[in-house]
């Protein structure tokens, strides 16, 4: 498993009670597409986008009760020297740590100045 992929999701996991859509869309580079299970489809084409984006989806888990996440039964593959494939099952916690919500997804990244981004991620 690459570390590396490890820590940056870890970061995700810490960084995520902020619920603040700037410091999570910093982990990903325009244009991104996301794609939930119903497919639907998101394109962020620049850095705004990326906000607003994760801001909406951070707004969405608040108002839910949300206040925590964790990932589990992470998986990696390399594809290519900078790429990546990575796979995580997501649960989303209130306050008790109770499950409100979970889901697995999958994530392309690469490496863009010695640091991982996420260009398109899939829910599953």
């Amino acid at each position: 498993m690459n570390i590396e992929i490890k820590k940056f999701f870890d970061r995700f996991v810490a960084d995520f009670p902020s619920f603040d859509g700037k410091i999570i869309s910093q982990r990903y580079i325009a244009p991104y597409t996301a794609v939930n299970r119903e497919g639907d489809l998101w394109v962020c084409r620049d850095a705004l986008d990326l906000i607003e984006y994760f801001q909406t989806l951070l707004d969405k888990h608040a108002s839910e009760g949300v206040v925590a996440c964790k990932y589990e039964d992470l998986e990696t593959s390399e594809i290519g020297s900078r790429c990546h494939l990575a796979a995580v099952t997501w649960t989303m916690m209130g306050a008790e740590g109770e499950t409100i919500s979970n889901w697995r997804e999958s994530y392309n990244l690469i490496e863009v100045n010695s640091e991982l981004r996420i260009f398109t991620s899939i829910d599953h």
